[in-house]
């Protein structure tokens, strides 16, 4: 069994390699194909990352005291998938990049992810992000939530940029 900051530290490591997948595709930043998605590249990557740079916000901010670990059936399946169905989920207006959106902007929200990731792991084991479909997330649930999530839209990305009809 791998010790806790063992398995923290190899999490943000998977999450900071993909994080520089995120960043190698900038070149295709304005590429969209609308039978993928809605959006272009720059989208998706810069809402990968506010969504992990918010994710950690919260779970900074939460009282380690008042998480409780929860049954929930649809965190179950996701985990043990390690992916989730795409168009299933609207995401929150929090997690929602600007209109405009610069690669210079991308490149500073990236540097703040990845300061982000480094201070998750100073976080208590029992700080929490509720999300609202998996409840609450601890450390741990949170580390493996970001990679799904990020790994979810790289998928996109590599569809958006190989797509033939």
């Amino acid at each position: 069994m791998i010790h806790c900051a063992q398995f923290r530290i190899h999490h943000m490591n998977q999450t900071h390699l993909l994080i520089s997948q995120l960043e190698n595709y900038l070149v295709f930043k304005n590429t969209q194909k609308a039978s993928v998605s809605s959006s272009n590249v720059r989208w998706h990557i810069q809402h990968s990352l506010l969504v992990i740079i918010k994710i950690i916000e919260s779970v900074q901010q939460s009282d380690p005291l008042k998480y409780k670990r929860e049954y929930n059936l649809k965190r179950v399946i996701v985990f043990a998938m390690n992916g989730f169905p795409r168009g299933k989920a609207k995401a929150p207006k929090s997690v929602l990049p600007e209109e405009t959106i610069t690669e210079e902007s991308i490149l500073q929200t990236m540097e703040k992810a990845n300061k982000a990731l480094a201070m998750l792991n100073d976080c208590s084991p029992n700080q929490f992000v509720v999300h609202p479909f998996f409840g609450k997330l601890n450390v741990k649930s949170t580390h493996k939530f970001l990679k799904i999530h990020t790994h979810h839209h790289i998928k996109i990305i590599k569809d958006i940029i190989t797509y033939t009809p």
